[in-house]
Protein backbone atom coordinates (compact mmCIF):
# COMPACT_ATOMS: atom_id res chain seq x y z
CA UNK A 1 0.00 0.00 0.00
CA UNK A 2 1.13 3.50 -0.81
CA UNK A 3 -0.21 6.73 0.63
CA UNK A 4 0.16 10.33 -0.40
CA UNK A 5 -1.20 13.35 1.38
CA UNK A 6 -2.41 16.68 0.00
CA UNK A 7 -3.46 19.69 2.08
CA UNK A 8 -6.54 21.42 0.64
CA UNK A 9 -7.42 24.29 2.96
CA UNK A 10 -8.49 22.75 6.28
CA UNK A 11 -8.95 19.34 4.65
CA UNK A 12 -6.26 16.71 4.40
CA UNK A 13 -6.75 14.45 1.38
CA UNK A 14 -5.20 11.04 1.86
CA UNK A 15 -4.75 9.17 -1.42
CA UNK A 16 -4.37 5.43 -0.90
CA UNK A 17 -3.11 2.90 -3.43
CA UNK A 18 -3.07 -0.89 -3.24
CA UNK A 19 -4.41 -3.26 -0.62
CA UNK A 20 -5.26 -2.24 2.94
CA UNK A 21 -4.67 -5.51 4.72
CA UNK A 22 -2.94 -6.97 7.76
CA UNK A 23 0.46 -6.37 6.20
CA UNK A 24 -0.17 -2.71 5.32
CA UNK A 25 -2.72 -1.43 7.84
CA UNK A 26 -0.05 -0.70 10.54
CA UNK A 27 1.51 1.87 8.19
CA UNK A 28 -1.91 3.48 7.69
CA UNK A 29 -2.64 3.34 11.44
CA UNK A 30 0.63 5.13 12.23
CA UNK A 31 -0.12 7.82 9.66
CA UNK A 32 -3.66 8.32 10.94
CA UNK A 33 -2.41 8.57 14.53
CA UNK A 34 -0.28 11.56 13.49
CA UNK A 35 -3.46 13.15 12.12
CA UNK A 36 -5.20 12.60 15.47
CA UNK A 37 -2.24 14.11 17.35
CA UNK A 38 -2.33 17.12 15.01
CA UNK A 39 -6.11 17.40 15.54
CA UNK A 40 -6.74 17.41 11.81
CA UNK A 41 -10.16 19.06 11.41
CA UNK A 42 -11.18 17.22 8.22
CA UNK A 43 -9.81 14.10 6.56
CA UNK A 44 -10.86 12.88 3.12
CA UNK A 45 -9.69 9.37 2.28
CA UNK A 46 -9.50 8.72 -1.46
CA UNK A 47 -10.05 5.04 -2.26
CA UNK A 48 -9.76 5.41 -6.07
CA UNK A 49 -6.76 3.06 -6.27
CA UNK A 50 -7.65 0.71 -3.39
CA UNK A 51 -8.47 -2.75 -4.66
CA UNK A 52 -8.99 -4.56 -1.34
CA UNK A 53 -9.58 -3.88 2.35
CA UNK A 54 -9.75 -6.44 5.16
CA UNK A 55 -10.87 -6.29 8.78
CA UNK A 56 -7.54 -4.84 9.94
CA UNK A 57 -7.96 -1.97 7.49
CA UNK A 58 -11.52 -1.39 8.68
CA UNK A 59 -10.34 -1.43 12.30
CA UNK A 60 -7.71 1.17 11.45
CA UNK A 61 -10.34 3.52 10.05
CA UNK A 62 -12.63 2.92 13.04
CA UNK A 63 -9.72 3.73 15.39
CA UNK A 64 -9.21 7.04 13.56
CA UNK A 65 -12.92 7.79 13.73
CA UNK A 66 -12.96 7.20 17.49
CA UNK A 67 -9.71 9.09 18.05
CA UNK A 68 -10.90 12.16 16.17
CA UNK A 69 -14.23 12.45 17.99
CA UNK A 70 -12.89 14.28 21.11
CA UNK A 71 -11.85 17.26 18.97
CA UNK A 72 -14.81 16.97 16.53
CA UNK A 73 -12.66 15.82 13.64
CA UNK A 74 -14.53 14.88 10.50
CA UNK A 75 -13.80 12.11 8.00
CA UNK A 76 -15.21 11.29 4.59
CA UNK A 77 -14.41 8.37 2.29
CA UNK A 78 -14.62 8.67 -1.48
CA UNK A 79 -14.28 6.86 -4.79
CA UNK A 80 -14.61 3.24 -3.63
CA UNK A 81 -14.79 0.41 -6.09
CA UNK A 82 -17.94 -1.72 -5.80
CA UNK A 83 -15.84 -4.51 -4.25
CA UNK A 84 -14.43 -2.29 -1.49
CA UNK A 85 -17.80 -0.58 -0.89
CA UNK A 86 -19.44 -3.98 -0.46
CA UNK A 87 -17.08 -4.73 2.46
CA UNK A 88 -18.21 -1.53 4.21
CA UNK A 89 -21.84 -2.38 3.48
CA UNK A 90 -21.47 -5.95 4.72
CA UNK A 91 -20.28 -4.88 8.16
CA UNK A 92 -22.56 -1.83 8.17
CA UNK A 93 -19.71 0.66 8.38
CA UNK A 94 -21.35 2.54 5.52
CA UNK A 95 -23.77 3.67 8.25
CA UNK A 96 -20.87 5.07 10.31
CA UNK A 97 -18.65 6.62 7.64
CA UNK A 98 -19.93 9.10 5.08
CA UNK A 99 -19.03 7.51 1.73
CA UNK A 100 -19.21 9.53 -1.48
CA UNK A 101 -18.89 8.52 -5.13
CA UNK A 102 -16.63 11.49 -5.99
CA UNK A 103 -13.94 13.58 -4.31
CA UNK A 104 -15.87 16.78 -5.05
CA UNK A 105 -18.95 15.51 -3.19
CA UNK A 106 -16.81 14.44 -0.23
CA UNK A 107 -15.04 17.83 -0.15
CA UNK A 108 -18.37 19.66 -0.25
CA UNK A 109 -19.70 17.58 2.63
CA UNK A 110 -16.63 18.25 4.77
CA UNK A 111 -16.78 21.97 3.95
CA UNK A 112 -20.41 22.14 5.13
CA UNK A 113 -19.51 20.74 8.50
Amino acid sequence: MELAEIQDGNTVILNLKGDIDLQHSPKLRTHLQTKIQAKTPALLVNFTEVSYIDSSGLATLVAYFQGSRPYSGKIALACMSPRVKSVFDLVRLSEVFPIFPTLDEAKASLAQG
